[in-house]
């Protein structure tokens, strides 16, 4: 069905299409009410007689029109319209994560983590707001011109509860991407999204999918019994935090995955300031095997020639001393037998310690409680804002979550170097990509802020709200203002309103106006008849935009009234005639208003003329009466904007 030129809900006018999903189609359409671009996502024929798809085109609009995040793609309306189910989008320029990743292959790894987490952040609001999104993949997550990454298609969002239980066969998505429980139609939470996250960056880091085969049952199976193969082994330049993010977020097992969208946040961040950091944890990856010392082969035959010499000579010994070596041979069985006894126990005796939280404690604290435990401690120094100096910011394996170990296991602990301080760069005038790297290189986090410049061009900086060369903690934060260029402005829809209503719709939208005047008598005065820049066509904002308004301007008119040519006068020679019989009385009228009257006029005259002023077309009456009682008439519609003059004969 083709609905371009098609008016939904007496608003929105679809232009084209735009896209095509398993649902629904999406259209660019123009809303003109408020006058701006928009997406609309149409239910296709097919599913219209079906009240179950349709329910779940109504729970994507209700799903996703409560979340606001810039990270997701707004919802602006619902509407039904005959046959037509629809929803009204924020119209994204950009490309999907799919195409990018289909033109460019592998992506920069601190790009992919920029995504990551914006696409992480989305998700964060969306599950505080019990709501899962179920088919995250990068066909559903635009890339704009801007780099900011929009997730869409909530389609298949559900609202958590006790029965998100599916059979396979209902299963919604796209099984490349599914978590191993989405696969077997199983409980699917906001862990399901994370592992989905985790295997969208496994693609955009390695250019491929972790699971692939030549069925869609095949590859769920992978999906549910299959390890990875790391994407470090695809791709060595990825770093080893971030490979460590996506082998946790991609845990068959859900327990072992991140729990929140917040806690993988964390990580992200912290892999932007030590990508190599060994920060990730993961459960059951711990390794309790002690170090083993094993002889080597040159030092073992050494070894061996020697004992040999204390043999022979232990051997004559004990031939010379046979009683004394029978009684020191008994001692030593007995002590043997002891020792070895109490060796067997303490090698097999290793026991189960309680793991302390050495979170907050001194290095001195965390070593005196280490060694009443018989834990071996492991120790990595790092900067931090929130820790004061030489207090421990982190452990592995973290308390929270392992309650026991084993005596003699490690424990790796993060110790704070405190507050690092950083020189702040500048970076105004600098293009946004190298401005990032610049300040996140020194830890400082940034934020984005776009403004319109004439000044300065698209995509470099404009201001940094931290003067370059001052000195700030590491991790604080920095608002970069971007230009976007002119700021581009759509012409309004101008012709049929009034001038004052036309003046007002253009100075709102930061476009400037002329007005030109001229009459057109087919059409009400005081509206606009046309505009200079047609609606619709973009122009930088301050252009300047005429409008011509239908206006008559007031003009002086000259009436000449031949009274001898309309009443064909009197014979001069004729002495029989009386006065009155040479005489006329003349009334003029413009619009039905007299302003001309004269009596005793000479029928013979041929220019009694009069002036008046007026606007556009006016209506003129010439009458005269003789003296004779006979009465002429003379009529005339005279447009004043082509003629000024009315000759009545």
């Amino acid at each position: 069905m083709n609905l371009e030129g098609k008016m939904l809900g007496n608003r929105y006018e679809i232009i084209e299409k735009i896209g095509n999903g398993g649902m629904a189609t999406v259209y660019k359409a123009k809303c003109h009410v408020l006058n701006r671009y928009v997406a609309i996502k149409v239910l296709k024929d097919e599913f219209t007689t079906d009240e179950e798809f349709i329910k779940k085109f109504a729970a994507e609009a209700q799903s996703a029109a409560s979340l606001t995040h810039p990270n997701i793609v707004s919802i602006y309306d619902v509407g039904h319209e005959d046959n037509l189910y629809y929803i009204v989008m924020e119209l994204i320029k950009g490309k999907t994560l799919k195409q990018i990743i289909n033109e460019e292959g592998k992506l920069p790894w601190k790009w992919s983590i920029n995504i990551t987490t914006q696409i992480a952040s989305a998700l964060e609001v969306a599950h505080k707001n019990k709501i899962i999104h179920r088919d995250i993949k990068p066909h559903n997550i635009i890339i704009t011109e801007d780099g900011i990454a929009k997730v869409t298609d909530f389609g298949i969002a559900k609202v958590v509860s006790n029965s998100t239980i599916t059979a396979f066969g209902n299963t919604i998505g796209s099984v490349h991407y599914f978590s191993p429980e989405h696969a077997r139609g199983g409980y699917t939470d906001e862990k399901s999204d994370l592992y989905s996250l985790g295997v969208v960056m496994y693609e955009m880091l390695t250019g491929r999918v972790p699971f692939d085969a030549d069925t869609a049952v095949s590859i769920a199976l992978k999906h549910m019994q299959e390890e990875i193969i790391e994407p470090v082994e695809v791709n060595p330049d990825i770093p080893t935090a971030v490979n460590n993010i996506i082998v946790k977020a991609m845990q068959k097992d859900s327990n072992l995955r991140y729990q929140t969208a917040t806690e993988m946040l964390r990580d992200l961040n912290m892999a932007l300031k030590r990508p190599d950091g060994d920060f990730v944890y993961i459960r059951g990856n711990d390794n309790s095997f002690e170090t083993q010392r094993f002889t080597p082969i040159d030092e073992e035959n050494t070894n061996s020639r020697k004992n040999r010499k204390k043999k022979n000579k232990l051997k004559q010994f004990i031939e010379n001393h046979k009683i004394l070596s029978f009684i020191i041979g008994a001692i030593l069985i007995f002590m043997f037998a002891f020792g070895g006894t109490a060796l067997i126990v303490n090698l097999t005796s290793t026991k189960n310690v309680e793991l302390p939280n050495f979170v907050g404690m001194s290095r001195q604290e965390a070593e005196d409680k280490a060694k009443d435990l018989k834990l071996i401690l492991e120790f990595e120094e790092q900067f931090s804002v929130d820790v004061e100096e030489g207090k421990i910011i982190s452990q592995n394996p973290n308390s929270e979550l392992t309650k026991e170990v084993k005596q003699k296991s490690t424990v790796k602990l993060v110790i704070s170097k405190g507050t690092e301080i950083v020189k702040v760069p500048k970076v105004a005038g600098m293009k946004k990509e190298d401005a990032i790297k610049a300040l996140e290189e020194i830890g400082l986090i940034v934020e984005i802020e776009e403004e319109n410049s004439k000044k300065v061009e698209e995509g470099y900086v404009v201001k940094q709200d931290i003067e370059a060369n001052k000195e700030v903690n590491a991790g604080s934060t920095i608002i970069i203002t971007v230009s976007t260029g002119v700021n581009k402005i759509s012409v309004p829809t101008l012709t049929g309103k009034t001038e004052a209503d036309a003046r007002k719709a253009i100075e709102n939208v930061k476009l400037k106006v002329s007005v030109n005047y001229e009459y057109d008598s087919s059409k009400e005065e005081g509206i606009v008849l046309k505009q200079d820049i047609e609606s619709g066509n973009t122009v930088e904002e301050g252009t300047t935009v005429t409008i011509t308004v239908n206006k008559a301007e007031s003009k002086s008119g000259t009436i000449i009234v031949n009274v001898k040519s309309i009443t064909g006068g009197y014979d001069t020679s004729d002495s029989d005639l009386t006065d009155s019989s040479k005489k006329a009385k003349i009334d003029i009228k413009v619009n039905g208003t007299s302003i001309f009257t004269q009596s005793n006029v000479d029928k013979n005259s041929t220019a009694i003329s009069t002036s008046f002023s007026g606007k556009g077309i006016v209506s003129i009456v010439v009458n005269i009466q003789d003296g004779n009682g006979a009465s002429f008439t003379r009529t005339k519609s005279l447009d004043l904007t082509k003629e000024t003059t009315y000759t009545a004969n």
